[in-house]
């Protein structure tokens, strides 16, 4: 018999305090389940498998972020939302540095959860693109280039990666700088004069 109140939601709840506590590596089966208190096959009522588990710990690690970046981009358009995005991103990396890494980054098999969280993540990548006027290919890229410089300076960042004495905030500003000027800067609107 399962114990009362342990569901697929209450394991991945167990498996992020031992990802926030211990870090990744300590998340097993069996490390879950001692801390459930019950026996590891009693998981496998809730969970197959440990990438199962995997699974829906990047699910739900992709949905707080997508929530922080939605929160972010609220109101904001241009390079205020791709500024206001950014530093969201990045303050949850930092935040968060197990649980981000648990993230699971590959591309996910089609149809899955983890696949519709992630378009979650994309569309709202590209809602902070829009006001630049990208579509298609190119709307594509950009979020990839997004990803990449928010992904790669936090994570870096969350890893003591730079050592150097020299502000973070600023060169993660002068980052951002460069990926805004590096963008199309959208007509502009109509009605207006020059």
């Amino acid at each position: 018999m399962a114990r009362a109140g342990l569901s697929p939601d209450a394991v991945v709840d167990i498996a992020l305090r031992i990802i926030d506590e211990e870090g990744t590596a300590a998340v097993t089966l069996s490390a879950v389940a001692a801390r459930a208190g019950v026996a590891t096959p009693s998981l496998y009522k809730h969970v197959r498998n440990l990438a199962e588990l995997n699974d829906l710990v990047t699910v739900r690690v992709m949905d707080e972020l997508a929530d922080r970046l939605r929160e972010a981009l609220l109101g904001r358009s241009g390079d205020q939302a791709l500024r206001a995005l950014m530093d969201a991103y990045r303050a949850y990396v930092v935040a968060n540095p197990g649980r981000y890494a648990a993230m699971i980054q590959t591309a996910p098999p089609e149809g899955s959860a983890r696949a519709k969280a992630g378009e979650t993540l994309v569309e709202i990548l590209l809602a902070a693109l829009r006001g630049y006027g990208l579509e298609g290919a190119d709307a594509i890229h950009a979020v990839r280039c997004l990803r990449a410089a928010a992904h790669g300076f936090a994570v870096l960042e969350s890893a003591d990666g730079f050592g150097l004495p020299v502000g973070l905030d600023d060169t993660y500003d002068l980052l951002i700088h460069m990926i805004t000027a590096g963008l199309p800067k959208p007509p502009p609107s109509q009605g207006s004069t020059s």
